[in-house]
């Protein structure tokens, strides 16, 4: 049976009366909040859903690895199959970053494909990926919750300029306009490049967000990840100074080179990263959505009285050996 989820606005509501008293005491920061959360409210994700990407080594010889984890079903599925099937057969190795542009998008994939710098042939890709419509930017909200309406004039991300409903699904934040939902485009989530309508992409091409939300991209492209962990490996790279942010053929030498793409659960258990999101269900999240909205720690002076989607980020923490 699926698990009615609230809106955000209703899971403040629940953390009223615990919030009244934390006011008698010294206010906590998010930080703070999420620190206390009890361990039962941390879910751990799937090796399955993470992907380890290995970047090639920064200019003074350290490693670089970022950590995606995989959009949960029902968004997006056939985008994320076609990801772990090209990440199994090795596809992403050797390809490169070729989009760096400024407060928006850092884009990889083969140099050779829809690059406007391409030089050679473009790299086969393997056989058996699927091809989606873009119906699957979107899920029915029946396959998804119960939504409860929350009282009116209270406090929380009730809607906004690209949706009547902004929530969380399954530790994700999602918008609705009633009838579907979708993933939206906040820092780090990662997408599927593509070319025009009715292409969609196949997920050879990825690219994440590393500037202020690009929400007019919600429900034209697929959303299939985020980035977990290893994320100022790729918000740092040099931006391209090409059409779009791709490096021109003079900033080849920008390009940074994908050693290898791999699913977790494939890698030996000792090289297996771990993690856990916590639970976007309960009354620590419930909390921390509230401060995030209405900062009552000493440093700030007047509440904002909301918060966009964006502006709460789900914790997201790597579990120890």
């Amino acid at each position: 049976m699926t698990r009615p989820l609230l809106s955000l606005a209703a899971l403040l509501a629940l953390a009223a009366p615990a919030l009244a008293q934390d006011e008698e005491e010294a206010a906590l920061s998010p930080g703070e909040i999420v620190a206390q959360a009890p361990a039962a409210e941390w879910i751990g994700i799937a090796p399955e859903d993470l992907l380890v990407m290995t970047l090639a080594p920064a200019p003074d010889g350290s490693e670089r690895k970022v950590v995606i984890q995989l959009m949960p079903a029902p968004f997006s599925q056939g985008w994320v199959e076609n990801i772990r099937t090209l990440a199994r057969a090795h596809w992403y190795d050797g390809i490169t970053v070729n989009r760096v542009q400024d407060n928006y998008v850092v884009q990889w994939g083969d140099p050779n494909y829809d690059n406007p710098e391409a030089e050679g042939q473009a790299k086969a890709l393997p056989e058996g990926l699927k091809v989606m419509s873009e119906a699957g930017y979107t899920a029915p909200v029946t396959k998804i919750r119960i939504r409860e309406r929350p009282p009116e004039g209270h406090v929380g991300t009730r809607g906004d300029a690209y949706g009547d409903w902004t929530d969380f699904h399954a530790g994700w934040p999602i918008a609705s306009n009633g009838p579907r939902d979708w993933p939206v485009h906040c820092y780090g989530m990662v997408g599927v490049g593509r070319n025009m309508s009715p292409d969609t992409g196949t997920g050879a091409e990825l690219y994440t967000v590393i500037g202020q939300a690009p929400r007019h991209l919600d429900r034209n492209i697929a959303l299939a990840g985020r980035i977990v962990e290893g994320m100022e490996y790729l918000s740092s790279l040099p931006r391209g100074h090409g059409d779009l942010g791709f490096y021109t053929a003079e900033e080849a030498d920008k390009r940074t080179a994908i050693v290898s793409v791999r699913v977790a659960s494939d890698l030996p258990e000792g090289e297996r990263p771990a993690f856990e999101y916590l639970s976007t269900d309960g009354e620590t999240f419930a909390r921390y959505a509230d401060a995030r909205a209405n900062r009552r720690d000493p440093f700030f002076i007047t509440p904002a009285g909301g918060a966009d989607i964006c502006n709460i980020p789900v914790p997201v923490r790597r579990v120890a050996d």
